[in-house]
């Protein structure tokens, strides 16, 4: 069956519907990892965006036990080609089948490289997939530059608590879109972690006491999420250790006066460089994120900047100065991507006062 992609700027790519054959309408990003294709699906911070991978073929080692949640989050999948023929030991399953399994409609056999390049020059936009060959174009346009994700943040999170239980450092887990690997990230370093949605009172988590606080990746746009931000500035006060990734690196700024603003087209894959501004050694990151912090908005008097994004210059990463916080931008649980960071959950261990 035909498949049509339909971005807002009016261009038209024309492939072969994967998938569920439904329309779907969603913004439009690129992630550049060659591998970990099912660990992107089963990213929360996806929700609300249909993702092109640049790789051209996707989908060779087939379904593997590495979904970082319960189900794909992603509104669509646009690839250049997916393979029907997997082969690996953990197999267990097609991409294919994946895909039909959880109503994810997509497209294949398009020019990825073209339309990646007209994302990076007029940057990220909206677009549909439809397998009507009679779409009318003048009515369709309309529609996308009207679309926005809505709170995605609420269709991601936990609706209760639950806990990985550990003999170690009690951790609060802000669950914003968290992936599983924060949490395994945590409980492999002996803490019990408990998870929380994204809306809980900060007194409910102050009430029990935890070493620390982590806030989790997400989706959307940060300054969506005031009714968080207000709670988080409470968590701020408490004088817990906290360290927050991603969109809670994003809250933690805007909770402190900063500002953050939409990049042309993100930072999405496992092969971005960032410096360590304390240690000048640069690390490779896995990364998920279409906003950013502006440094300048910061007050250099409550956090200073801590990691720099090599590539283009912008925040990774701030070290407050009044509290024992830390944030970055990028994943350091990886999932897909390297583990170059991953001392970072040690650093937060020791922050709580370390093993014990």
């Amino acid at each position: 069956m035909k498949g049509f992609l339909i971005l807002e700027d009016g261009t038209v790519f024309e492939g072969t519907s994967i998938g569920s054959a439904k329309d779907a309408v969603s913004e439009i990003v690129f992630n550049t990892s060659m591998t970990g294709y099912l660990e992107v699906l089963t990213d929360p911070s996806y929700a609300g965006q249909a993702v092109v991978m640049t790789y051209p073929l996707i989908g060779n080692y087939g379904v593997t036990p590495d979904m970082e949640s319960a189900r794909p989050w992603p509104d669509a999948y646009i690839v250049r080609e997916l393979s029907r023929l997997p082969s690996n030991f953990r197999c267990q399953g097609s991409l294919l089948d994946f895909l039909n399994q959880y109503d994810i409609p997509g497209i294949e056999g398009i020019d990825t490289r073209a339309l990646i390049k007209i994302l990076r020059e007029k940057g990220t936009m909206n677009g549909m997939i439809t397998t009507n060959a009679d779409f009318c174009i003048e009515e369709i346009l309309p529609q996308l530059k009207a679309y926005t994700p809505g709170d995605v943040v609420d269709q991601v999170t936990c609706r209760t608590p639950y806990v990985f239980e550990g003999k170690g450092k009690k951790v609060a887990l802000m669950d914003f879109g968290a992936k599983r690997n924060i949490a395994r990230s945590l409980n492999q370093r002996g803490c019990q972690v408990t998870v929380y949605p994204a809306h809980t009172k900060a007194e409910e988590i102050l009430s029990a006491q935890p070493d620390g606080i982590m806030l989790s990746n997400g989706p959307g746009d940060p300054k969506s999420c005031t009714a968080i931000i207000a709670e988080i500035k409470k968590l701020y006060a408490s004088d817990i250790p906290i360290f927050a990734i991603c969109l809670g690196h994003q809250l933690m700024a805007l909770a402190n006066g900063a500002d953050t603003h939409k990049m042309k087209y993100g930072h999405r894959g496992g092969n971005h460089p960032v410096k360590d501004l304390t240690t000048n050694r640069v690390y490779i990151s896995s990364q998920n994120h279409g906003y950013v912090v502006d440094t300048d908005t910061l007050d250099p008097k409550i956090a200073t900047p801590a990691f720099i994004n090599v590539n283009d210059g912008t925040n990774e990463g701030f070290l407050y100065t009044q509290k024992p916080i830390f944030t970055v931008q990028f994943h350091p649980e990886a999932c897909p991507g390297p583990t170059d960071s991953a001392y970072l959950f040690d650093r937060f261990i020791e922050m709580m006062g370390g093993m014990r």
